[in-house]
């Protein structure tokens, strides 16, 4: 199937056909080169035909097990080193390029069907080609994509799990012998029994996903590659059913590849980090895309002495030393979720550690909140996601408010992260805690990434990304940031949206919730002054609404675009997601914000105590599932039906909110309110006083002005833009300055450069973008030279 793309929307397609083969669990193996900057190794899939996966949402027959984190310790290195016997499996150090094709314009040496062996690959576009659906022709043979772009594959083959030693106990054969001519349904009997273990056997599981992962292979795999897909077929196999379950794909990044960027780090080493959307991780390894293939994962990456391998991984990995100078790491996941979730991060970094225990008494500290914890219990009849260890079924997890954490940093930004971060962790996690439950995840990374990060932060499962940008504005910028990434671990992560085109189901709440985490972690403001900052809060994202909604597409100003559609995938399970690739569409707002506006108009209308009680309620019942709006709207108008009886129905809330451009109109009358607020007032009292400052200063001397910076310097974004509004020459390095050192927050300043029309801004423009081009994520890179040029 070839999923038809309109280039001028700038669509983002999901290749993978999902609904004939579900991806469950692999496995990578991986060698980072800086030199080269290439990651290069294999990957091992293990599926199951579409008709035997249980639909996402459904209720799980089988039950529910605890999750005890502390035999994950101590299992976590056994798991993980079993000696390597297969000499076939791919490895860095074999060389592959005696038989692989990389570059575009090489000679094509498909097969009139456009069919690839492991002796050469297309690169661009692909040929026509014959392949078929689920009901099959009865010619074709049947064809799995799998979502991939910007990979030199090298070679693709069946893993012969049926040779790894001790596997009999997972067929009902007693015999596996080369001749059976069932060894095909043997070995794939094989992976259905292994993806299919009950939760309690979690360990078993994931020590012969291992050596399965090591077995020899048994046959190469026919393989086609277009620009979003690469496409697996075995000669004479026309059904889903009969495809093989485990296969390995060697293959190598390119330098170029836009799922990771190559850099170096604030002290100016070198380092590799997943940069998240648009593209994910079709970058980094083939996978299958689509939010509903959730499957779990477990990683082996080799790195130089000296290097720091961070992951979304349940274990605090420790580095093995295998040979002089190469260290191995090993992560392993077992909440199964989308492979977008998937997250790595190579660099020197640096363990940012307490240097006294005096500050670690606040971490046992319980964070009241003025609602009821009564609903903090365990789903009666187990839980509903597919099965796997479950943290909140166990009682010592729902009972942890402070999970274990480490920071991370590059040297030269230790000290502020030991002054900042480590005493704001525990608080906004045990905030979290307060608020919605059990963590969901058993421990977090916390790591600061280089200047060119294009977001303030990034969540993903045990690790957070942070921009260096939110250190220098203290605590509470530092703070709101970092509860807005914790609050992904429930909403984001453990419950994701079914439909990526329903982002505000992640960014809505995360933004919701990070000010309900943050005001708990400041337990000394008195109830009505976090009342009032939060609405001094709403007046300022009111107001950056409302400019987003004046100078962006209303297209892109729909928190549901697909309306009725949204979640339908095609008979395959390929689906595409409009305005996926747009630049500027990163950098816009209207998700995160009329997303919080409409959750907090909820908790303002029902009552915090009420929504609050019911919000926990939801969490128990949807963690570790995909949803839909309307799977969270049904059910709070269930749970709270006496709203019904006053006007407050989905079909409203998808007109208000979710289905429609601009403003909501519920938004338009309560901001008129905020306005009258005592801190409003305030602000607009102080934003006077500073105009007439201004005034004096430029008829006034030098000194005088040079205070004005001083104290202007204290939130530098506010700072830079004055300066340019000003054309104030004198302040004009530190722009400079900022739009090097904090590339998240510049974008949009070199904008305001360049609409002034001052011939010395539009060149400082210039020259800031020439020096940190070569630096900056390319969504970023795109949007500022369509500025500039």
């Amino acid at each position: 199937m070839e999923t038809q793309l309109d280039p001028s929307k700038d669509d983002l397609p999901l290749m993978a056909n999902t609904s004939h083969m579900l991806m469950k669990h692999y496995v990578l193996d991986l060698d980072v080169d800086f030199k080269s900057q290439i990651i290069e190794g294999s990957i091992v899939l293990f599926f199951e035909t579409g008709s035997s996966c249980r639909k996402v949402g459904s209720s799980v027959e089988r039950a529910c097990h605890p999750r005890s984190d502390e035999t994950f310790k101590i299992q976590a290195f056994e798991l993980c080193h079993i000696p390597v016997t297969n000499a076939s499996a791919c490895s860095s150090k074999t060389g592959y390029n005696d038989f692989a094709v990389c570059g575009k314009g090489e000679k094509d040496t498909s097969d009139k069907n456009g069919n690839h062996s492991n002796r050469a690959q297309a690169s661009g576009i692909s040929s026509s080609k014959k392949c078929c659906d689920i009901e099959n022709h009865g010619s074709e043979d049947f064809l799995l994509v799998l979502d991939c772009c910007d990979l030199c594959v090298l070679k693709v083959e069946e893993v012969d799990v049926a040779a790894v030693p001790g596997i009999e106990k997972f067929t009902r054969s007693a015999k596996l012998t080369e001749g059976s001519e069932e060894l095909g349904n043997l070995r794939n009997q094989i992976v259905h029994e292994l993806v299919t273990l009950p939760a309690d056997r979690w360990e078993e599981q994931l020590y012969y996903y291992t050596c399965c992962s090591q077995a020899p292979g048994c046959g190469e795999l026919l393989f086609t590659t277009s620009t979003w897909s690469l496409e697996i077929r075995k000669a004479g196999i026309r059904i889903p059913r009969d495809f093989p379950r485990a296969i390995r794909i060697c293959y190598k990044t390119k330098p170029e590849g836009r799922s990771v960027t190559w850099t170096t780090d604030q002290s100016g080493r070198p380092c590799v980090y997943t940069m998240g959307s648009p593209l994910n991780n079709r970058a980094l390894f083939p996978c299958q895309e689509p939010p509903v293939a959730m499957s779990t994962w477990q990683a082996t990456v080799r790195a130089a002495t000296g290097f720091v391998v961070l992951m979304s991984g349940e274990n605090s990995a420790e580095p093995i030393q295998l040979q002089e100078g190469i260290f191995s790491w090993n992560y392993y996941v077992t909440m199964p979720m989308p492979a977008s979730t998937f997250t790595i991060a190579v660099g020197c970094w640096i363990e940012v550690k307490r240097e006294s225990l005096a500050t670690e008494v606040m971490t046992n500290d319980v964070i009241s909140l003025p609602f009821s914890k009564a609903d903090f219990r365990l789903v009666e009849g187990g839980c509903g996601h597919l099965e796997s260890p479950c943290r909140f079924q166990n009682p010592g997890a729902t009972s942890q408010p402070v999970i274990p954490h480490r920071v991370f940093a590059p040297w030269c930004l230790k000290d502020l992260c030991a002054e900042i971060l480590l005493e704001l962790i525990p608080q906004c996690l045990s905030a979290a805690h307060a608020t919605l439950g059990t963590h969901p995840f058993s421990r977090l990374d916390v790591l600061i990434v280089p200047s060119n990060f294009s977001s303030l932060g990034m969540a993903s499962p045990h690790i957070i990304f942070l921009s260096q940008s939110v250190l220098p504005g203290g605590s509470h910028l530092c703070g709101t940031r970092l509860c807005h990434e914790i609050a992904h671990a429930w909403f984001g992560l453990a419950i994701g949206a079914r439909d990526w085109t329903e982002e505000w189901i992640s960014e809505g709440f995360a933004t919701h919730l990070e000010d309900v985490f943050w005001a708990a972690a400041q337990q000394q403001l008195p109830c009505h002054e976090a009342r009032e900052q939060q609405e001094l809060k709403a007046l300022l994202r009111w107001r950056r609404l409302r400019d987003e909604v004046q100078n962006s597409e209303e297209e892109l100003q729909v928190l549901r675009p697909k309306k009725e559609n949204t979640g339908e995938t095609s008979e395959s399970g390929a689906s595409i997601i409009k305005h996926g690739l747009k630049a500027e569409k990163i950098f816009m707002q209207v998700h995160y914000l009329k997303g919080n506006f409409l959750l907090r108009s909820l908790a303002r209308r029902i009552g915090e105590a009420t929504y609050f009680t019911f919000l926990r309620k939801f969490v128990q019942k949807f963690h570790g599932q995909l949803i839909l709006s309307q799977d969270f709207l049904y059910m709070l108008l269930e749970d709270i039906p006496e709203q019904k009886g006053y006007g407050l129905s989905v079909e409203s809330i998808f007109q208000n909110w979710l289905d429609t451009s601009g403003i909501p109109k519920p938004l338009l009358e309560e901001s008129r309110t905020w306005k009258e607020g005592r801190l409003a007032q305030q602000v607009t009292a102080e934003v006077a006083k500073w105009i007439q400052v201004n005034r004096r200063a430029k008829k006034g001397s030098k000194r005088k002005r040079g205070q004005d910076e001083v104290a202007f310097q204290k939130v530098r974004h506010r700072w830079c833009e004055l300066v340019v509004k000003h054309k104030y020459a004198a302040g004009y390095s530190a722009v400079e300055k900022f739009l090097w050192e904090d590339q998240a927050m510049g974008v949009y300043l070199y904008g305001e450069l360049m609409v002034n029309e001052d011939a010395k801004q539009q060149e400082l423009a210039h020259k800031c973008f020439a020096a940190a081009r070569e630096q900056m994520d390319m969504s970023s890179a795109k949007v500022v030279a369509e500025m500039l040029f």
